[in-house]
């Protein structure tokens, strides 16, 4: 095909009988299956499952994608890489070559995660924190840089640059690539189509191009070259009409989405939005939404490519040529634009125009409330949380003033570069609301730690050029880096007089992002709620959540009048005028000019460029990964007297199983770092300290926040031994049963793993010793991690669950041969007996959640990782 000055080969699929009634996205599926298939007969096998499920609204067999790049940010990449030197060192004492464990296809890796908001509130904290950043990781960033010469296919964005989802869509997207695994003596085009380390990786989805996250285990064996196996999925069909009312946001829409697609029931499905309301989005818009899809359970929420798409890639710098050569690739394809006759699973739709101003919380992202509903929602959960006297005042002091503050206090006002930063028109919105609020003469509290987080150089830049930075500053909110912040945890340290109440005080945080976890924002706040940067800056004003902006004023004026929200609140058409005259070509290119240079920190670290990473007994950053020492590889797993390492509820996060934030200083992973010299101030976090084993292995389970029935009512990482019957960290009771050869088990309730796509949620309980989960249901990301690790997920029957069955934990548990010689495990469901301590028994079955032939394979490994080393040895 020829086109716009481009000539490449093309897989047509267009013309394959049932093609142009698919869902857009299983005809790139069908592509992808009719390229990389092996053999002729393998790829009519592939196509026809395809074809079939998708006319059907089903979900299908099992098919073999490969996607065209991987996407790392640095807290998954990091031991994806530590995996990958590792697999060179096995490689090697194996007899083999080195080289040849490299990726296959382009990796992007982007440092975006390590940058903590330890300073803010001043003009040079972006500064100060970059270069506490770099001081902190500096065994981190030199392991990176090794990779990054080392590896080929591989690009590593150094710190500072932005983060790695609105990178992607500014930078790195193409819409349609080139096939970097073809043997052909010439280009083929194909659909740019993308994994990811990060749930959010579908923020893409905005601009057309369908990608999701997974784990780092599965993104690593997809970067060796080794296809994702996965069932073809449903398609649902999210149907917009109408338009969006003045002043509502992306972040208004992309809420009232997860709210709408979480009550649906889409976990597991590829949904694919439709109808005449997607045209009145901008392309930024789409990927607020797509952004939030983690949050509802979905794998991807893709948008069309349309003149809206093709525009915004000009805008961002793009080749006029690929441009011209992507939409005739789509047209060709028959998927450009709006289509219709497609066939879906079945249709949820949305009247844009319903959409009203939105936050969600306290605890979780498809939680929607209204502005006027915030405080009875606020309300309610802080009786919940133990807090009946809701009139309750406390007294602190910030500098030489005391302030009486009560319950709802706002600890934390974030504008975070995950979900919103990505829409200009929204960051716009919060200066300019910022710069009314000057005007009025709105001062700021100062109980409220403010955090600005651009997502790239060139949200910065816009508010520069807009005049926005200087109000905004005003108020508190100067740039504190380029990263993701708070979203991820690092909010560094609340105001001293708060967190000297926080055992009393039910405190609370707002933050323009995606995920509000129990714990994840800061250990101190209890309470934590999304919304548009706007919002954030008008919470930060009133220095608490407890309140209703509807009928209360965000604060009073100088000139003694209350100033209510929508006084504040700019329209679409103030929006549009400054977006008119600042976001343009220009700005995107002189934004993206030294993205790849780094900082002169980054610049003057020093790394080995040897094939093999030389280990450093001594770091507590990186260390050589032991998991081709522990595989187990049997075709039959069975496991007998295993005991309970926690007993958990429903909604259990990645964040509780693997926490990326502060390390408590009584947990047992701090008590590893002093052990190896390391000071309380620079423990750091468990995210950047996940290329060391030895951490993350203690730190799993060890959220701050984590309810474990067999804790005794204790909040946090800890578990009753049933050897001594004592107490202790969940790490401890782990140690001691491995001494002991006793195995051992999770039990969980509802949607466990819901959140990140963590593969230390994964690899974390396989190095404590666990050798099953079972729950009553598991979120899709985490479900394959376990099996990817060797880890056998069970799920109840229907109806059933522990209280069901009356199981407290106590029991010992022996689960019955699971046969994988044929991939799929045999029996499907499995006898699972359990010995209480009367030494009375009883016995249930469990679903054996190993979906496709590949999954069970893999299991039989002992993981993928050894699966992987024993197909290219």
């Amino acid at each position: 095909m020829s086109a716009g000055g481009r000539d490449a080969l093309v897989y047509n699929v267009s013309g394959i009988p049932g093609a142009n009634r698919l869902p857009r996205a299983l005809v790139e599926l069908l592509e992808n299956v009719v390229r990389r298939s092996a053999t002729d007969d393998d790829a009519v096998r592939q196509a026809h499952a395809v074809v079939e499920a998708g006319l059907a609204g089903k979900q299908g067999s099992e098919i073999e994608f490969m996607p065209a790049r991987v996407l790392f940010q640095d807290f998954t990449g990091v031991p994806v890489f530590v995996d990958f030197a590792s697999m060179r060192d096995a490689m090697v004492a194996r007899g083999g070559d080195p080289s040849r464990v490299n990726p296959h296809i382009p990796c992007t890796l982007v440092v975006d995660h390590s940058v903590i908001a330890d300073v803010a509130g001043e003009r040079d904290a972006c500064e100060k924190n970059q270069e506490l950043e770099a001081k902190r990781n500096h065994e981190r960033f030199a392991f990176l840089k090794w990779a990054g010469e080392s590896f080929g296919n591989v690009e590593i964005v150094p710190p500072g640059g932005g983060i790695c989802h609105q990178l992607n869509i500014e930078r790195f997207c193409r819409v349609v690539t080139t096939d970097a695994l073809s043997s052909l003596n010439e280009p083929v085009a194909c659909f740019d189509t993308l994994v990811g380390t990060d749930s959010h990786t579908t923020t893409a989805n905005g601009v057309g191009v369908m990608g999701w996250g997974v784990g780092g285990i599965e993104a690593e064996a997809a970067a060796l070259g080794q296809p994702i196996s996965m069932l073809v999925p449903p398609v649902v069909e999210l149907r917009l009409t109408g338009a969006l009312r003045d002043g509502i946001s992306g972040m208004d829409l992309a809420l009232t989405v997860a709210q709408l697609m979480r009550a649906a029931g889409v976990v597991g499905c590829l949904v694919e939005v439709t109808g005449e309301g997607v045209a009145t989005l901008t392309a930024t818009q789409r990927s607020c939404v797509a952004n939030m899809t983690p949050e509802y359970g979905a794998t991807t929420t893709l948008f069309p490519v349309d003149e809206k798409t093709l525009d915004y890639l000009r805008l961002t710098g793009r080749d006029p040529k690929d441009v011209a050569f992507a939409q005739a690739y789509l047209e060709r394809q028959g998927t450009f634009g709006a289509t219709t006759g497609r066939t879906y699973a079945r249709t949820v739709a949305l009247d844009l125009g319903t959409v009203e101003p939105s936050l969600a919380g306290p605890s979780r992202p498809h939680d929607r409330v209204s502005i006027a509903g915030l405080r009875e929602r606020f309300e309610q959960s802080a009786v919940k949380n133990g807090h009946g006297d809701l009139d309750q005042s406390f007294s602190v002091t910030c500098g030489n003033n005391a302030y009486d503050l009560h319950h709802g206090a706002l600890a934390i006002a974030a504008i975070t570069s995950c979900t919103t930063a990505t829409d200009p028109a929204m960051m716009v919105a919060a200066g300019l609301l910022a710069k009314r609020a000057v005007e009025r003469g709105l001062a700021p509290k100062p109980w409220v730690k403010k955090i600005l987080a651009p997502g790239s150089h060139a949200t910065q830049l816009l508010l520069e050029r807009a005049g926005l930075t200087a109000p905004l500053a005003k108020l508190g909110f100067f740039t504190c880096g380029f990263g993701c912040m708070s979203c991820i945890g690092n909010s560094g340290d609340i105001h001293p007089a708060l967190r000297e109440r926080a055992d009393e005080m039910e405190l609370t945080s707002v933050l323009s992002g995606n995920r509000n976890f129990e714990g994840r924002i800061s250990p101190y706040v209890s309470q934590n709620y999304l919304c548009q940067p706007a919002y954030v800056v008008a919470y930060s004003l009133v220095g608490t959540m407890d309140v209703d902006l509807v009928k209360e004023p965000v604060g009073t004026g100088a000139n003694g009048e209350p100033v209510m929200l929508t006084d504040l609140v700019p329209s679409n058409a103030e929006v549009a005028e400054v977006l008119s005259h600042a976001l343009t070509p220009s700005l995107f290119a002189d934004a993206q000019g030294s993205l790849k240079e780094g900082s002169a920190s980054w610049q003057a670290i020093e790394s080995s460029s040897s094939s093999t990473f030389p280990w450093d007994d001594s770091s507590t950053y990186v260390r050589r990964a032991p998991y081709f020492d522990i595989a187990r590889k049997r075709e039959t797993i069975q496991v007998s007297g295993a005991r309970t390492l926690a007993l958990l509820g429903d909604f259990v996060t990645t964040d509780h199983i693997s926490p990326a934030g502060a390390i408590a200083p009584d947990s047992p992973a701090a008590r590893y770092l002093t052990e190896h010299g390391v000071a309380q101030k620079d423990f750091n976090t468990y995210g950047s300290r996940r290329g060391n084993h030895e951490v993350m292995a203690r730190g799993t389970f060890a959220n701050v926040k984590l309810k474990n029935v067999l804790a005794d009512g204790r909040v946090g990482g800890w578990t009753r031994d049933f050897i001594d019957g004592e107490v202790k960290s969940i790490y401890d009771a782990a140690v001691d049963y491995a001494e002991h050869d006793v195995p051992l088990v999770v039990v969980a309730g509802k949607l466990y793993g819901s959140g990140s796509s963590r593969d230390w949620a994964g690899k974390g309980p396989l190095l404590l010793g666990v050798r099953a989960v079972i729950a009553e249901s598991f979120e899709r990301i985490h479900r394959s991690n376990l099996v990817q690790m060797g880890v056998l997920p069970l799920q109840f029957k229907e109806g059933e669950n522990a209280a069901t069955l009356g199981l407290t934990g106590e029991e010992t548990f022996d689960i019955a041969p699971v046969n994988l010689a044929e991939g799929l495990p045999s029996p499907r469901e499995v006898e699972v007996t359990v010995t209480r301590p009367d030494g009375t028994a009883m016995a249930f079955a469990c679903i054996v959640r190993v979906d496709t032939p590949m999954e069970g394979r893999f299991l039989a490994k002992g993981g993928i990782l050894p699966y992987v080393l024993d197909e290219i040895s």
